[in-house]
């Protein structure tokens, strides 16, 4: 009985499978806290915040307006208006000579002496004064222009005004043409007035081109700055490229033909060239059609129109009208709407 006791006390299986659930029991802690510990790191990764970064925001581009030469030339007039030096005191010899002996010129004892600042400042002060009221006083001049922000003064058969963004429209259709003729004014003639008037603006100004009948054509798509090389190239589009034929084929060189035809889709595209003053030479009656039928373009539509382009503008676009042998009811019209753009009618009849 003993002995049976005492075997089943040092059983080898018991003792086996003690070992075993031990050894499985550490095995499951140690990759549970394997598994704790992996969780951790991965949560810790996923939150960690990245380092802050400096970047340097790339530099704002500097763009320096162009700087106005007007009141160099508006100092440089006033100093022209000072009176020159006279010299009245002379070198006088008591005793003759074979050679006569220059004027000496008198030399004042201020600019011996040290500069007074105060002096100087109430100079520069009074010469700017007299500038600005230069300025103020020549309504139509450089000076005055500058006042008002308009531009320089233009001149352009006869009207007169301001402006820098300038762009003329050339009606050339049969009729004006044959009334630019009676008229003695021919559209050759009105070629020449062209080239002068370009030559004359100044250099910080811009001009375009437009010449139409129902189809239309211009010299630049954009107003161009008045330099010397856009003045030759619009000197030889006129020579090459001017139409006194009195029509313009929708198939000819450089010929936009809209849809509807006629002079309000030209206005609207005169209008996107953003000018400050537009010149039209016309004779006031305009009609639209193809294929023959045509009908002609009512007033309503017109002032519509003006009000369509003129409402949204930041800035005012003065309209002047130059006609050739007008009828009544057009040179009212066209006076009207002239005049409720700022601008002027001329009307040149025969003599």
């Amino acid at each position: 009985m003993a002995k049976t006791l005492k075997r089943a006390a040092f059983d080898p299986r018991q003792l086996a499978r003690k070992t075993a659930t031990t050894a499985m029991l550490t095995s499951l802690i140690i990759h549970g806290v394997l598994a704790i510990f992996a969780g951790v790191w991965v949560v810790a990764t996923y939150i960690r915040k990245d380092a802050p970064k400096f970047v340097a925001p790339p530099a704002p581009a500097i763009k320096i307006p162009p700087q106005t030469r007007q009141h160099r030339m508006n100092l440089a007039a006033n100093a022209a208006l000072a009176s020159k030096p006279t010299f009245k005191a002379r070198l006088v010899s008591l005793r003759p000579t074979a050679f006569a002996l220059p004027e000496a010129p008198a030399i004042s004892m201020n600019d011996m002496l040290t500069p007074d600042p105060a002096s100087m400042a109430t100079q520069m002060i009074t010469g700017l004064a007299g500038t600005a009221g230069a300025g103020a006083g020549g309504g139509f001049g450089l000076a005055g222009a500058g006042g008002t922000g308009l531009g320089t003064g233009i001149n352009f058969m006869g009207i007169k005004t301001q402006g820098k963004r300038v762009l003329l429209m050339f009606d050339v259709s049969g009729s004006v043409v044959n009334k630019a003729n009676k008229s003695e004014m021919p559209l050759a003639k009105i070629k020449d007035e062209t080239l002068t008037l370009i030559n004359q603006l100044p250099a910080d100004s811009r001009f375009g081109i437009i010449q139409f009948v129902r189809n239309y054509k211009f010299f630049n798509a954009e107003l161009v700055p008045s330099t010397q090389p856009n003045r030759d190239l619009a000197k030889q589009w006129v020579e090459t490229e001017w139409n006194e034929s009195g029509s313009m084929p929708r198939n000819g060189k450089g010929v936009i033909a809209p849809e509807p035809n006629g002079l309000p889709p030209v206005l609207r595209r005169a209008f996107e060239m953003k000018p400050d003053v537009i010149f039209l030479i016309s004779d006031g009656s305009f009609e639209r059609g193809a294929g023959g039928v045509t009908d002609d373009i009512p007033d309503e539509e017109f002032e519509d129109l003006f009000k369509q382009l003129t409402g949204g503008a930041s800035q005012r676009v003065l309209f002047h009208f130059i006609g050739f042998q007008m009828k009544p009811d057009d040179e009212d019209f066209w006076k009207k709407m002239a005049r409720r753009n700022g601008g002027q009618l001329r009307q040149i009849k025969s003599f």
